[in-house]
């Protein structure tokens, strides 16, 4: 399945959640087995290119690429979550976002880690740069972020200080 294929099976479903905004629902996506295996396939060859132990998911839409990505590619997974859904102790950082703040956190220990992020949209970048500024914090080392969808008109790639690979950009 060719990449064009593959954003055919992307919804874009106009002023959700609010008025003038265009959302790409990835649903459609992963309920039609070939093009989600396919953009696994597609991400998988994106990640070759680097060095990484671990692979880290965004909560929420980023754990199903990256669960599938690590399993793939026999790989073990931390998730990155929204405040207080981990148990234990966590590293936090809080980060800001177009309207307030928001927390991401990790319960996991990543001295010497090398891990690549994984996302299904980079937009304005916000929670990319806290992922990885979170993993950093957490004694990883990022080696990539990588998302399903990219849109360009945003600019988020510029916030990230890390190499950015995406499939499908807008």
């Amino acid at each position: 399945m060719q990449i064009e294929e593959i954003e055919s099976c992307i919804s874009k479903v106009p002023d959700f959640p609010e008025p003038g905004i265009l959302f790409y629902d990835i649903s459609t996506l992963i309920s039609n087995n070939n093009a989600f295996k396919a953009s696994i396939k597609y991400l998988e060859a994106l990640a070759k290119n680097y060095e990484y132990d671990l692979i880290a998911g965004i909560d929420a839409r980023g754990f199903i690429f990256a669960s599938s990505l690590a399993l793939n590619l026999n790989k073990g997974i931390v998730m990155v979550r929204k405040k207080n859904k981990l148990p234990g102790q966590v590293v936090s950082l809080e980060y800001d976002l177009e309207y307030g703040k928001d927390t991401l956190e990790v319960n996991l220990k990543l001295q010497a880690k090398k891990i690549i992020i994984v996302d299904d949209l980079l937009a304005t970048g916000g929670t990319a740069q806290a992922a990885c500024e979170l993993l950093k914090k957490a004694g990883a080392t990022v080696s990539c972020f990588i998302s399903l969808i990219e849109l360009n008109f945003l600019n988020g790639r510029k916030k990230i200080d890390v190499p950015t690979e995406t499939l499908i950009r807008y």
